[in-house]
């Protein structure tokens, strides 16, 4: 796992390394400089002009490093720096003294806007050590003017640690670099994960400059990227003396005679993540459409009444380990009245779709369920549920879902680009998984399914629900590697690609 911090986070722990640990933070900075460097010259070509833009602050040091590492590898290299010298401090004027004293010059922007206006278009390479996480507001001048003629050349842009002008948390961006690639330094930031924010950072790569991971994790909050590794560790194994019975019970709640197809989809992802034995439980007058699609799930009629569910259960001869509600099941009255009686059952849950409608009429029962629930909003969703505009849902992902998951004991799956799963104690775990090609109707019952089956597999709920999470983007991104696009993919696809993910995962 991957932490994820926010900026002041990041300020106490280079504080801690150096007030604490003992590494000052002229070394500090000459480490993250060196490996800055070596993942830079991997994709430098020998041959190209290269630009590094510095700006005053610690973002300018670490470029000061990497321009003097540049030079004495024979690269093309011109440095400008935006400010007047006497602005640079600290650390950073260090990096900035050894990198002369190593016989290399730089170009003052101040002086030279002209001759930079004319040059920025034809280097090959800029590397934008400009601003860094310390932005707060709009840019000002000169680096605005920058940061547009810099969005308008050519060249391949690596941003350090963040683009210049993104808010490390996020939030509204004004002017900023549109970077190809940033090497964020030891963590990546929450901005990396939010949006407008992420669609600046190009290809997000992690820059270990040695910190210690106990003073990471000392001051920073648990939240983290979960990555392949974590799935492939937690990933349960399927024994040769087990059978249906061992992989557990799932009843899948949902169906109406306008969106007959949401649970069969659900249901269907659920078996091909493992489930032993899936039940569909769907309105009596969807009952024959719904069990000819799905001979592998068994399904139950229950009442219903003018096409959705009445209300009532039959849970007569009902024997299940975990409980899936919402897809396709509609906002009736009868639904809400269904809903709020499964919420009592003492069995893991799962809530999505229709059934988070109703959230205000069945919350303090979620607070005292001693069950593991599981809801899975989008963001229109979410911000029903925290009485929120989506825009402050977006702007908000890790805040919202954090004290909402803490508030009612909940593990929280906030859908959508980098999909955070929060868990009871407000530990929370990003997805890197997945592609445009799930923004279709279906793609969220899937995902239902397979949360469903891997709360029946797994020990602990929140590698279930993370890697549930994961391989559900997986199937997506596996799919567009095989022949698909962004645009035609459907969940039934995704579905069908479960195989192949689960496969590589065995």
């Amino acid at each position: 796992m991957i932490p994820i911090v926010t900026s002041n986070e990041m300020y106490a722990i280079d504080r801690e390394v150096t007030e604490r640990i003992g590494i000052s933070a002229d070394s500090l900075m000459e480490n993250a400089g060196q490996a800055l460097f070596s993942a830079l010259k991997e994709r430098i070509s020998r041959a190209a002009n290269v630009a590094v833009l510095a700006g005053a602050g610690n973002n300018g040091g670490d470029g000061f490093v990497v321009a003097r590492m540049l030079k004495s590898y024979g690269y093309e290299t011109d440095v400008w720096l935006v400010p007047p010298k006497e602005k640079v401090k600290g650390a950073a004027r260090t990096a900035l003294e050894v990198y002369e004293r190593s016989g290399y010059s730089w170009i003052p922007y101040e002086g030279n806007e002209q001759e930079f206006a004319m040059r920025a278009p034809h280097y090959d390479v800029i590397i934008d050590a400009l601003l860094g996480i310390g932005v707060k507001g709009e840019v000002r001048s000169p680096y605005q003017e920058i940061i547009e003629q810099l969005n308008r050349s050519r060249a391949v842009v690596y941003a350090i640690d963040v683009p210049s002008g993104v808010p490390a948390e996020g939030g509204d961006v004004a002017a900023a670099v549109r970077a190809d690639v940033t090497f964020t330094i030891q963590c990546p930031k929450l901005g990396a994960y939010t949006f407008p924010a992420a669609d600046y950072y190009g290809e997000l790569v992690v820059v270990d400059i040695g910190i210690p991971p106990l003073v990471v994790k000392t001051n920073a909050a648990r939240r983290f990227v979960w990555e392949r590794s974590d799935v492939m560790r937690t990933m349960p194994k399927r024994r040769r003396s087990s059978h249906k019975g061992t992989y557990g019970k799932l009843l899948v709640v949902g169906g109406s005679k306008a969106m007959a197809g949401a649970v069969t989809l659900a249901a269907k992802a659920a078996l091909r993540s493992g489930a032993g034995l899936v039940t569909m439980a769907v309105p009596e007058t969807v009952y024959e459409a719904v069990a000819n699609r799905m001979p592998e799930a068994m399904c139950r009629p229950w009442p219903a009444e003018g096409g959705a569910f009445a209300g009532a259960t039959d849970w007569d001869g009902l024997d299940v380990d975990a409980l899936a509600v919402g897809p396709g099941m509609g906002r009736t009255e009868g639904a809400r009245r269904l809903v709020c009686e499964l919420v009592r059952r003492p069995v893991p849950l799962v809530l999505d779709a229709d059934a988070l409608f109703f959230w205000e009429d069945y919350a303090e029962q979620v607070r005292r369920r001693s069950a593991p629930t599981v809801i899975t909003p989008h963001p229109g969703e979410m911000a029903r549920i925290v009485h929120r505009s989506i825009r402050e849902v977006e702007h908000d992902r890790f805040g919202l879902s954090k004290r909402l998951a803490m508030e009612y004991g909940v593990y929280v799956v906030l859908k959508g680009p980098y999909t955070i799963v929060t868990t009871p104690d407000g530990s929370q775990y990003v997805n890197t998984t997945g592609n445009p090609a799930l923004a279709k109707g279906g793609s969220g019952d899937v995902l239902t399914g397979i949360v469903g089956a891997f709360l029946l597999q797994h020990e602990a709920v929140q590698p279930a629900v993370s890697n549930a999470v994961f391989v559900h983007g997986k199937a997506a991104d596996w799919l567009v590697q095989h022949g698909h696009s962004p645009w035609d993919v459907l969940a039934s696809d995704v579905v069908e690609a479960l195989p192949a993910v689960l496969a590589s995962l065995a």
